[in-house]
């Protein structure tokens, strides 16, 4: 949790489902460690394999595979301490 910002604006689709947000946003520190957490309740087995790192002035994207073979896109903006302040997160499939 170390690598973002308390007040990180974090947005995917799981926070739709998991926690019934229809923005799929959560707005700080505290709501995505639990957002984490309930991720790792649902995938024991959690692992991502990167496919490709994209670097920009600001931020980059993290374009992966997850165990569960479903592709993911995290695009992350970052702070000048290097943390990330804005990610928005996109699925190739529905994740839960």
């Amino acid at each position: 949790m170390a690598c973002y910002a308390d007040d990180v604006d974090f947005a995917a689709p799981t926070v739709v489902t998991r926690w019934d947000r229809p923005d799929g946003r959560l707005r700080d520190k505290a709501e995505l460690r639990r957002h984490f957490e309930r991720g790792m309740q649902l995938a024991p087995e959690l692992t991502f394999t990167e496919e490709a790192f994209l670097t920009s002035p600001g931020g980059y994207a993290l374009f992966y595979r997850r165990e569960n073979g479903n592709r993911a896109l995290d695009v992350v903006e970052v702070d000048r301490q290097g943390r990330a302040t804005r990610v928005r997160a996109f699925y190739e499939q529905p994740q839960s």
